[in-house]
């Protein structure tokens, strides 16, 4: 009994989730839909401009603790709505709110993480073990796994409460530069252009935060081939 209480929290997060991937609201972000209804959606914002900012936040805080897939088309709706600068300040507190309330949940229903971690994070637990706040910060800035597992994980871990939001807040946040960049520039090329396709991809609004979430994608290997030459010599 005592153990279904703990992980409560938890199981309404999950909950939550189903309900809000369930309810189609995420399709309504899309950024096809998002050009056809720009006019009523900029009209929304001009006429209760702080209540749209904290109903967004709002959504990517909920979607974010769930940790249901698709959150990324809530991160470009932001950069289609605010632009690049308004859009990643917001998707940085809806983030960092967002996994703050999933690790705490996690952490409260693994209560002490004495039973035996799942393979996933066994994976990560040598390297925090060894270096917990640069491989903290390495889970965050390089986008090895999913947000929300890697969140997950780290609770298991006993991150400490610090840590991870700095970590969170900062990692999320140079991630977030380049996703609400591609959700602005989205909304820059449709303007123009009926559909989405291929040869949207290679304009410059869209073709530079591409390739900075490549670049963040790939610095994994490129640290793995330099610290195996770095041990050789």
């Amino acid at each position: 009994m005592s153990r279904l209480r703990a992980a409560l929290p938890l199981i309404l997060l999950i909950l939550a989730g189903i309900a809000l991937f369930g309810s189609g609201l995420l399709d309504r972000l899309h950024p096809e839909q998002l050009v056809a209804h720009q006019d009523q959606l900029r009209a929304e914002i001009a006429a209760a401009p702080w209540l749209s900012r904290l109903a967004y936040i709002g959504l990517l805080t909920l979607a974010m603790s769930t940790g249901i897939p698709g959150t990324i088309v809530v991160i470009f709706a932001g950069g289609f709505a605010f632009g690049v600068f308004e859009g990643t300040l917001y998707s940085s507190i809806g983030v960092t709110l967002g996994s703050l309330i999933l690790f705490l949940a996690s952490r409260y229903a693994f209560g002490t993480g004495s039973r035996h971690p799942p393979a996933i994070v066994e994976k990560l637990q040598h390297g925090f073990a060894h270096h917990p706040v640069s491989y903290t910060l390495f889970l965050r800035f390089v986008p090895v796994l999913p947000f929300g597992l890697v969140t997950v994980s780290l609770a298991w871990l006993r991150c400490p409460l610090w840590l991870f939001i700095g970590a969170t807040f900062l990692g999320g946040t140079v991630m977030l530069i380049f996703e609400t960049s591609v959700g602005a520039g989205l909304g820059t090329v449709l303007a123009h252009s009926a559909k989405l396709g291929p040869g949207l991809l290679l304009r410059h609004e869209l073709l530079w935060p591409l390739c900075g979430i490549a670049l963040l994608a790939l610095l994994p290997l490129l640290i793995e081939r330099l610290s195996r030459r770095w041990r050789r010599h």
